[in-house]
């Protein structure tokens, strides 16, 4: 019998001018660090867990070469999965803190899986991991309306939300494609996954309005082009419409338009985003811009700056910003093969795509 391959180990992140080799090491011990015994990573030690953000610090790990840290917060996923295919969006010290279940939470272990396949080459994690992601999406897609945006949660008594955020639809826009690369990797493709996925970037890209008025957040400037569902001349339109809004020269990028606070992840996400663009010299000027952030004795990073008053604030170093720098370290240099879970979205070969005429007039209000 042939002995399974073994995973590849990534090569070093580095930025030049920006983050060496040394400093991007230190803040992934930093990271790991903070994983719990169980596999969970905390927003900070002591802190709660959410799976969107434990995501988002697995996938740190897998760039840095930390792969056995990143497969153990994966076990931790596949281990406190609800039946339904969620996780509460709270918990803290393996109890339950909010009851909450949130689709975007439940959507993003695929982007993790699939870019840890990629970093690694290793098909018997994916496999292994394969009936986690699965129970995520179709939790996710339980919540889709009759036009095919997705509700934002689902309460402890099955109550749906009663609104769909457009970041979150982009988030799970993004591991749609994600989830359904990774089903043609392992044989089993999913056809409906697909279909769920153009349908839901169109009304991403073209029907704005039929999602919450939350346009004073960053993230609803940025994630449409980050999840994928806006690209190219629309892509560049959307980023210099709000650029003056949302960004702060030498500073980084504000979490809301209507307050002087600059935050680190959210900084970190628009220069992913420049990435995909193909504008990396912007966002490698916009990541050095949020180096203030770093605390040098370990690597660690603040969450935000409240520049009006020149204080931290919240007074935390959250491991998500941590793990956003690293992620977007790897986004502008392509230097794993994972960077392109973000920067070249799968499986978008136009197989699916929604027609011209495609009768949104009909259900957009």
């Amino acid at each position: 019998m042939t002995a399974p391959p073994t995973p590849r180990q990534p090569a070093p992140l580095e930025l030049p001018g920006v983050l060496s080799a040394e400093e991007i090491a230190q803040t992934a011990r930093y990271l790991s660090g903070c994983q719990e015994s169980d596999g969970a990573i905390p927003w900070f030690p002591g802190g709660h867990v959410d799976a969107w953000d434990h995501v988002e610090c697995a996938m740190a790990l897998s760039a840095t070469g930390h792969l056995t840290a990143a497969e153990r917060a994966y076990d931790w996923l596949a281990a406190t999965q609800s039946p339904d295919g969620s996780w509460p969006a709270k918990i803290r010290d393996g109890t339950v803190i909010n009851p909450l279940r949130e689709a975007n939470h439940a959507a993003y272990p695929a982007v993790g899986v699939w870019q840890h396949l990629l970093v690694t080459g290793d098909t018997a994690f994916a496999r292994r991991l394969w009936p986690t992601v699965r129970g995520g999406i179709e939790f996710a897609l339980g919540l889709r309306t009759r036009r095919g945006e997705i509700q934002w949660s689902r309460s402890p008594d099955g109550t749906a939300g009663d609104h769909a955020l457009l970041t979150a639809c982009a988030s799970i826009h993004h591991a749609l494609w994600c989830a359904s690369a990774l089903a043609r990797h392992l044989d089993q493709p999913q056809q409906e996954w697909e279909s769920a996925a153009a349908r839901l970037g169109h009304l991403v890209a073209d029907h704005e309005s039929v999602f919450a008025d939350r346009g004073r957040f960053s993230m609803d400037w940025y994630y449409p082009i980050l999840g994928g569902a806006v690209r190219d001349a629309q892509a560049k339109e959307r980023v210099a419409d709000r650029w003056d809004t949302f960004v702060v020269p030498n500073l980084g990028t504000r979490c809301v338009s209507d307050q002087p606070w600059i935050t680190g992840a959210e900084t970190c996400e628009l220069v992913m985003t420049l990435a995909a663009m193909g504008e990396s010299d912007r966002g490698t000027s916009l990541l050095a811009d949020m180096q203030h952030l770093r605390d040098p004795d370990d690597g660690a990073y603040w969450t935000g700056y409240q520049f009006a008053e020149d204080v931290r604030w919240p007074v935390e170093r959250s491991t998500w910003t941590a793990a956003a720098v690293i992620l977007a370290v790897d986004a502008l240099t392509e230097t794993t093969a994972g960077a392109t879970a973000f920067t070249r979205v799968p499986c978008q070969d136009g197989a699916f795509s929604v027609p011209e005429a495609c009768g949104c007039g009909d259900i957009v209000g």
